[in-house]
């Protein structure tokens, strides 16, 4: 079995002599390149070709956005308030329902606090220290006379090393 010698490839490749191209080949693209030749235009017209249009869209697209814009706070409105129609025909603006807390209370209580043991997949003992809290949140809106209490349960699971005498 042979070994792949690529610095033996590389001499063997400059040895070679690269091959001559077609006549009909080197004659169908030079006559390709003449037929798409660049022909230059005078300076001035396209000094006065690039000024007209590349100045215009420069300043195009700025006066776009600044126009949307300006359309886009004119046409916003603020909502309108909800309204209630009383029995004689009469509408009634409802107030805004937005809750304003002058008072929050925030509290946490301890329920039970205990300690287990459980196994590791592996068997090892592990001692965990549990404790159920009560989390509360109080929120007093004085000026509309409103009270909102909210109550949630939280377990709390330490593990604690456990000392083996």
């Amino acid at each position: 079995m042979s070994q792949f010698d690529p610095e033996l490839l590389e001499k063997e490749l400059r040895k070679l002599e690269p091959a001559k191209a077609p006549e009909e080949f080197v004659r169908r693209v030079t006559e390709a390149a003449r037929e798409s030749a660049f022909t230059p235009r005078s300076e001035s017209q396209s000094r006065y070709q690039s000024f007209c249009w590349w100045q215009r869209l420069r300043w195009l697209a700025p006066a776009a956005v600044a126009a949307a814009v300006l359309l886009s706070l004119l046409a916003h409105k603020p909502e309108p308030q909800p309204q209630t129609r009383l029995e004689n025909g009469s509408t009634v603006s409802s107030p805004k329902p937005v809750l304003k807390a002058d008072l929050v209370e925030i509290d946490e209580q301890l329920v039970a606090s205990f300690d287990a043991v459980a196994r590791l997949p592996d068997g090892v003992p592990v001692r965990l220290r549990c404790r159920e809290w009560r989390d509360e949140v109080v929120l007093h809106d004085s000026a509309r006379g409103v009270t909102i209490e909210r109550q949630s349960p939280r377990l709390e699971v330490t593990p604690v090393r456990y000392d083996i005498y």
